[in-house]
């Protein structure tokens, strides 16, 4: 499936420092994927259901991962992944939590609402770099993807 392993990668982060950080960690791993950032909760809903200015979906294609803190403005990790778990057409897109959170409430959370995985935001930029070109490894190329519909449940469930 070449489509899938030139797929977007959605980070949905606010903090401009993490942001850099991951950009460049993924330069240095020699990740061609494309990325987006949503900078708020509300934001990458508004991606991932394609309203506002991400309608075309070849300029904002669906992600093939999303790499998702918790700590967001206007909405929270928790509620855009709760939101995405509920739409027909995108409950499938694998997400990665990464977050600076290690508390047991937050990690057992995310997964009850249905996180893909769940890793902490390492410290240094070498174990960055490596957690980065894992989760390629892993996500992009190993992982056999589900099949995402681009048809999106735009009913109200909030």
């Amino acid at each position: 499936m070449g489509d899938y392993n030139d797929g977007l990668i959605l980070i949905v982060e606010d903090n401009p420092d993490d942001i850099l950080l991951l950009q460049r960690a993924f330069k240095k791993a020699r990740i061609a994927n494309p990325i987006y950032v949503a900078n708020d909760g509300e934001e990458a809903i508004a991606y991932l259901s394609g309203k506002r200015k991400y309608g075309n979906r070849e300029d904002f294609p669906l992600p093939v991962l999303v790499l998702l803190d918790l700590k967001l403005p206007r909405k929270s990790g928790f509620e855009v992944l709760e939101w995405v778990r509920r739409q027909n057409g995108l409950r499938r897109i694998p997400i990665v939590v990464l977050t600076s959170s290690s508390e047991t409430t937050d990690i057992n959370k995310a997964y009850d609402l249905g996180a893909n995985s769940y890793l902490v935001k390492p410290v240094s930029f070498n174990s960055l770099l490596d957690l980065t070109a894992n989760l390629h490894i892993y996500w992009i190329i190993l992982n056999e993807p589900p099949e995402i519909y681009e048809k999106v449940n735009h009913e109200k469930q909030s």
